[in-house]
């Protein structure tokens, strides 16, 4: 904001906590340039309707920015029904390739409108003492030094998404995860804070008077993988809504309903 004095809108949430498309819409009128959406937060389960954010930023002509990071490998993603400009996303996530590399798509015709951050010989070419060209196609976002063995795995995992079928990892990660809120719901002084009409596989809850920090360890501890999401991580969602720090578990296709009672039963006999 203050190094390229833009204004920054934030939308407000709708009755589901996800965009409110009205609002949205009410300032593209006034002529926002940009509309920037992440698909599937951090801090709960909630997916953002992206494709009705994409029809509105098409119909006003304004360009669309998606942050997928948590959604790519998640649930089944088209940019063609979308409609967003650009998309990035990360490796280590729901694709469980390796950290340290992720990916960018941006739409041909937009190439032109974006300079690169960084500059260096492999998004440019220089031309004289003072002048340079950027390279074309997307390569422009490309940096010399790379992580090759990081680009490999990030490959393998997507080849492996694609082997299984995005939509039926889906159906199976988003079966277990309402499978496991509804099991959680049940438990004495937990608080499920996931929001949103279509919900994924990211589980988050808060246990009376216990620590979300300690709630992660205990169950570690035990050979149980959780994370923690803290407010810094997630400013106009849990600060907005008065929520310390939440457990985040997530579910995947390869996890059973067997491993889903156990970890009820490990969170069960915390939250007594």
């Amino acid at each position: 904001k203050e190094r390229h004095q833009i204004e920054i809108i934030v939308i407000d949430d709708d009755e589901y906590g996800q965009i409110d498309l009205v609002h949205l819409e009410q300032e593209l009128a006034k002529g926002a340039e940009m509309v920037t959406l992440t698909h599937t937060p951090t801090s709960g389960g909630l997916i953002n309707p992206a494709e009705s954010v994409g029809t509105l930023c098409n119909a006003y002509n304004t360009f669309f920015v998606l942050d997928a990071c948590q959604s790519i490998g998640q649930i089944p993603i088209n940019v063609k029904e979308i409609g967003c400009q650009v998309l990035s996303a990360t490796s280590r996530k729901y694709l469980r390739g390796p950290r340290g590399v992720g990916f960018l798509y941006v739409e041909e015709s937009a190439l032109d409108q974006i300079e690169p951050p960084f500059l260096d010989l492999r998004a440019a070419t220089w031309t004289s003492d003072m002048g340079y060209e950027i390279v074309d196609g997307a390569k422009r976002f490309e940096n010399w030094e790379t992580n090759f063995a990081g680009k490999l795995g990030l490959g393998a995992a997507i080849d492996y998404a694609l082997d299984l079928t995005v939509e039926k990892t889906s159906k199976r990660l988003k079966t277990l995860a309402e499978i496991l809120r509804s099991k959680l719901a049940s438990l004495n002084q937990l608080s499920i804070h996931d929001q949103g009409q279509d919900k994924g596989g990211i589980v988050t809850f808060s246990i009376e008077g216990l620590e979300s920090e300690v709630v992660s360890q205990k169950l570690r501890a035990q050979k149980i993988n959780t994370s923690t999401t803290a407010p810094g991580a997630a400013r106009f969602d849990l600060d907005h809504r008065g929520i310390p720090t939440v457990v985040r578990a997530s579910t995947h296709y390869y996890n059973s309903e067997e491993e889903i009672d156990c970890f009820v039963s490990a969170v069960a006999a915390l939250s007594k």
